[in-house]
């Protein structure tokens, strides 16, 4: 007879290779085939809504591993959620407005801007991005995240716009909207104004200047002849000049340098003496900043006088303590030039180019300008110092390239008229991670007015009507219509019609006593289209509520869509859009570098798909920090793999020995287990309640490493490890290998469940081959809960204690193999000498030689007894030796009882026994 088929050898069609690439969207095409989305949402109606509203990618290129970081977040915490008592829908958004948009089709060399109606391109703009939106769509959807992905929301759908609409005239209702001219962050590059949101830092080099403004009239305090120095790095700025400020409670000096006399900071002075070469300076006179309210001084170089304010805004971080103010080119200049009824002088245009409000310079582009502008001030003698300096600047973070301050007419949401609601709101929030809060709470607490008007084609009209007279009009009435129409036309038809055909039906106006009206042709900030999407998806789609349980997105979101949907819903209900606010940090390369293609560190996720599958990338999330920056790396997803081999060989060993096991038949109870049966469920329960603990809080890393050290230590290490005899060596029907079926079919069931949040695939492909289950996917299943069987807290205790034991008896063993007295653990036989509560516990232990995986266990006298040399440990010590007799054939044992059997000599007794009763 050949043994070998008498062994119960684990059986199983579930492959020990991934190979994920190709199964996985054979995986996907069954769950897009069966509708697994819209069976999940059905199986969940009724239970409390979790709604995770998605921040909107902007549909534009191939997605990266920001976004796979993302999206996989969200998944994660969707699926558990309906998994786990929720209907948690997921509507997909995409942010399609916006410039980059317009610079793809324009650049594309396929579309003549120049010679196309504004409504044409804007067709042209909607059709590429639908094809964005369809390419990011195959890719997040191949990535495994379930979602209602054939029903979207877009920003540029007309029910998004009509909502938007909506939100924008009960904004203007309430008064939080209005047009003014005013100093705005200005793309030359773009043509544009910014939002601050859309404002990104990077060094650059400019010049440094200090500049001398002759006195016109000293007020008394100061004489004619003593000029007051400024300092600045846009010298472009000095034509707009027409004030200087200076602090109310700061001391500033009168300074004589050979033959002139200058004002600046008292605190600053021996910095500028040193910077300024002033050798010889005498203090001739100190004076309040306040005294100097009200003096004129003199512009350098234009016929025009410029006049000394007072601001807190002065400080003496840097320059002269004395600044130069342009109102029309910063936000600190205009609220100080209004104070003191300064004009809003602006000599720039939307190019950037100098106007003839620039005498001298018109013409030049404002960075050119900065030279011939400072040699101009020291051919009149106010230039002191040229030097150049790198520092923080801002930029366009699309076009990349400095922007500037610039007036012009803008529209306007008044942050200050409720910013105090936002403050109460953003403290409303719960923040993860905590310092969440006081990072958005800052920056509403000193942001200024958000500019929300773009001058360029593609996005959504600002629907405000004028008169005759100039007058903006915005009324319930026009705002009502203009949604309805966009509603069914889209907002395409604000370019198409005229102004007339825009308005309600016979509407009138005391603005047009001849019924003549103008439009607004500007349109709104990207940020207001997505951040009205609190209104546009939340409360236009029916499974939706607002406010949302959870905006999940990355930190750079508290500057914008945190920010931006907060203004809207606050200044629109009074309330935050949100309850929670989770967010996740940058992802960079394996060296902590931000990713670049000059680099060549950049981690495509379309091709860790192709090469290793989404359900690494998705182990990788899972694996991760994520709330600070996380790194990836070639190196870094080979070692997530390793990780997932681990878990697949040990899903796939538990089905191996499941292939007779019909939980319906087989099922043991809990009470006939034995204790190593019961320990081991007792270390399921408290896995699943600490992985359910760690979903619930969002703590995926803790579920990544709770469920790796569950499947290497408690099972591949100990249970796995000690049940083969078992499994393989006993009868079929052996109430010890049921019991120890039981156990593994629990731990596949709930481990499967426990997955699959993060691996879906993997979990679904598990699923698959667990016998007895009818559900068709694990997704339509609930989270597994943790058996109740009594108090479990002394039996916890005393295996514990035993692995503790068994821990020093592998040493001992792996110290005999390490000095050749033994092979193979099962070649050996081990004698123990314990004391006290080891004695005790040994001895109400059953089947020692399988739980050490030896040949023979003989417990003898107390430690002290011991005869060297043994291996000594607390209250224990061991003597390894080789064990007597000969190799069963069949076990591998090594027992005296083999060759005891006439018919099976090389068989020991117990495997001669059942080899006998059973395969006769």
């Amino acid at each position: 007879m050949d043994f070998k088929e008498t062994l119960l050898m684990p059986q199983t069609e579930f492959p020990m290779r991934g190979n994920l690439p190709k199964r996985e969207p054979e995986i996907q095409a069954k769950w897009e085939e069966s509708k697994i989305y819209e069976k999940v949402q059905k199986r969940t109606e009724g239970r409390p809504l979790f709604v995770l509203h998605d921040g909107p990618p902007y549909a534009n290129g191939d997605i990266h591993i920001g976004h796979a970081l993302n999206k996989v977040l969200k998944d994660m915490i969707v699926r558990y959620k309906s998994m786990s008592g929720f209907h948690a829908p997921y509507v997909p958004g995409w942010d399609t407005h916006g410039l980059p948009i317009e610079t793809a089709l324009t650049k594309s060399g396929k579309v003549n801007r120049k010679s196309m109606s504004v409504a044409e391109f804007r067709v042209l703009c909607e059709e590429y991005a639908r094809k964005q939106i369809d390419r990011q769509r195959e890719q997040f959807m191949r990535l495994g995240v379930r979602g209602d992905w054939w029903n979207p929301y877009v920003t540029l759908d007309k029910e998004y716009e009509a909502q938007q609409i909506k939100v924008f005239g009960e904004m203007a209702k309430k008064g939080f909207i209005y047009k003014g001219k005013k100093p705005v962050y200005w793309s030359p590059s773009s043509e544009s104004a910014l939002a601050e949101a859309e404002i990104e830092y990077h060094d650059k080099r400019s010049p440094s200047i200090y500049v001398a403004f002759p006195v016109k009239d000293g007020k008394g305090v100061l004489d004619e002849s003593v000029k007051i120095v400024i300092w600045t790095t846009t010298p472009w700025t000095i034509p707009a000049n027409l004030g200087i400020a200076v602090h109310p409670d700061l001391e500033y000096s009168v300074v004589k340098v050979n033959n002139d006399s200058f004002v600046v900071a008292s605190g600053l002075l021996e910095q500028l003496q040193s910077e300024l070469e002033w050798n010889n300076g005498e203090v001739v006179k100190t004076l309040k900043g306040s005294e100097l309210e009200y003096v004129v001084a003199k512009h350098p170089f234009y016929d025009r006088e410029s006049l000394v304010m007072l601001g807190d805004h002065v400080t003496l971080d840097a320059g002269t303590g004395c600044v130069h103010t342009a109102p029309g080119h910063g936000e600190e200049d205009y609220i100080v030039g209004q104070k003191y009824g300064l004009d809003v002088l602006c000599p720039v245009d939307d190019k950037g180019y100098m106007t003839e409000e620039a005498p001298g310079f018109e013409g030049l582009f404002y960075d050119e300008a900065n030279k011939p502008i400072t040699e101009k001030l020291d051919e009149v003698g106010a230039l002191l110092k040229l030097t150049f300096i790198t520092h923080s600047y801002a930029h366009d973070w699309r076009t990349k390239k400095p922007v500037i301050y610039r007036a012009t007419a803008q529209w306007f949401a008044s942050i200050e008229n409720f910013r105090q609601e936002l403050l109460a709101a953003i403290e409303s929030v719960e923040w993860l991670p905590a310092w969440g809060e006081t990072r958005l709470y800052n920056m509403v607490r000193d942001r200024g007015d958000w500019c929300i008007s773009r001058q360029r084609a593609w996005g959504v009209p600002i629907p405000v009507f004028y008169g005759e007279d100039g007058e903006p009009i915005i009324t319930d009435e026009t705002i009502n219509h203009v949604s309805e129409l966009f509603r069914e036309h889209g907002s395409n038809i604000w370019f198409e019609r005229e102004t007339k055909d825009l308005l309600p039906e016979g509407f009138t106006s005391e603005h047009s006593p001849n019924g003549i009206f103008t439009r607004e042709m500007d349109i709104m900030d990207v940020w207001f289209d997505s951040g009205s999407s609190h209104q546009s998806v939340l409360v236009e789609r029916e499974e939706l509520q607002r406010p949302a349980d959870m905006y999940l997105e990355g930190s750079d979101q508290y500057r914008g869509w945190f920010n931006s949907s907060l203004s809207t819903s606050v200044a629109v209900t009074g309330k935050a859009p949100y309850k929670a606010v989770l967010s996740h940090g940058f992802a960079l390369d394996g060296d902590g570098r931000k990713m670049s293609k000059s680099l060549g560190n950049v981690v495509i996720p379309n091709d860790v798909m192709k090469q290793l599958g989404a359900d690494i990338l998705r182990l990788w999330v899972a694996s991760v920090d994520y709330q600070a920056d996380v790194r990836v790396s070639d190196k870094i997803l080979k070692q997530v793999s390793e990780v997932y081999r681990k878990i697949r060989n040990t899903f796939r060993f538990l089905l191996g020995n499941l292939h007779d096991f019909d939980p319906s038949v087989h099922r043991v109870s809990t009470d006939a287990l034995s204790g190593v049966d019961k320990f081991m469920l007792v270390k399921l329960n408290r896995l699943i309640d600490d992985v359910k603990e760690a979903y619930n809080l969002y703590q995926f890393s803790s579920v990544y490493h709770s469920i790796h050290n569950f499947c290497t230590i408690e099972l591949s290490s100990f249970y796995m490890d000690l049940a083969k005899d078992t499994l393989y060596i006993e009868h079929a029907d052996h109430p010890d290998r049921r019991a120890i079926q039981t156990v593994m079919y629990d731990v596949l069931v709930s481990l499967t469940k426990l997955l699959s949040p993060i691996i879906p695939h993997t979990a679904d492909e598990v699923w698959a081959y667990i016998p007895g289950i009818e559900v068709e996917s694990v997704q339509l299943t609930d989270m597994p809960e943790a058996q109740n069987f009594g108090d479990v807290t002394s039996l916890e205790e005393k295996w514990d204690a035993f692995m503790n034991v068994r821990n020093d008896v592998l040493k001992a063993l792996e110290n005999a193999r390490n000095e050749k007295i033994i092979g193979k653990s099962l070649t050996a036989a081990i004698v123990l000498y314990p004391d006290g509560k080891v004695r005790e516990l040994l001895e109400s232990v059953d089947r020692l030689e399988k739980l050490f995986i030896v040949s023979n266990v003989t417990i003898a006298g107390s430690k002290q007894e011991a005869p060297e040399p043994a291996e000594t440990f607390d209250e224990l010590a061991i003597v390894v030796k080789k064990a007597e007799g000969e190799t069963c054939e069949r076990c591998w044992v090594v027992s005296p009882t083999v060759g005891k059997n006439e018919q099976h000599p090389t068989l020991c007794a117990d495997c001669a026994e059942t080899v006998t009763k059973y395969y006769a």
